[in-house]
């Protein structure tokens, strides 16, 4: 993952994202939770982002995680909302319900307050994308650490901008790694 620098980190990522799904022909959804459609808004903030972005769910609340992005209410239920396997199940549905070739699920707790026993910082991002060519699905869970929360802050950004900010650029990361990957999957299936 680049270097967490700051505020300007999510839009360079997002061009590299859109610039990068547009080559290889892959398209991208988001369901969100902390991050509230940031990811999506910010990869639509670049020219020629329709030829990407597929959609964004905006899942807050609990419920709208199962209703919305299709995620096992009988996970949530033994789990909540905060776990790595919700992060999984919200990249899975941005996938299913949006048409996408890769899917991008974030939960966590931007703060102020702990949550159900999570504290604030505690952030899941997922990546997936359905098998291709034989080949195995993308599957991949990450955790915010601490260089991340403490990247710079923009003037008047509390630590809730700085979690919901890196959670969005590390999206953006895993989302261009993804391309890369389907991209690589696709030549090598071409070539084979």
């Amino acid at each position: 993952m680049p270097d967490p620098s700051g505020p300007l980190l999510p839009t360079i990522l997002a061009r590299r994202l859109v610039s990068s799904a547009t080559s290889a022909g892959v398209t991208v959804a988001t369901a969100e939770s902390l991050t509230a459609g940031d990811i999506a808004s910010t990869i639509a903030g670049v020219a020629g982002a329709s030829a990407v972005l597929r959609g964004g769910l905006v899942v807050y609340a609990t419920d709208l995680k199962a209703t919305l992005a299709g995620v096992d209410e009988s996970l949530l239920s033994a789990r909540g909302p905060v776990d790595p396997d919700v992060a999984r199940a919200l990249a899975r549905g941005a996938v299913s319900r949006c048409g996408a070739d890769i899917g991008l699920g974030v939960t966590g707790v931007a703060g102020p307050d702990s949550q159900d026993g999570h504290p604030v910082g505690e952030v899941y991002v997922a990546v997936w994308s359905p098998s291709r060519h034989g080949e195995g699905a993308i599957d991949h869970v990450v955790s915010l650490d601490d260089a991340e929360l403490s990247s710079p802050r923009q003037p008047g950004q509390d630590r809730r901008g700085v979690i919901r900010s890196a959670a969005t650029a590390r999206a953006l990361s895993l989302a261009v790694d993804a391309v890369d990957a389907l991209d690589a999957l696709t030549a090598a299936a071409d070539d084979g």
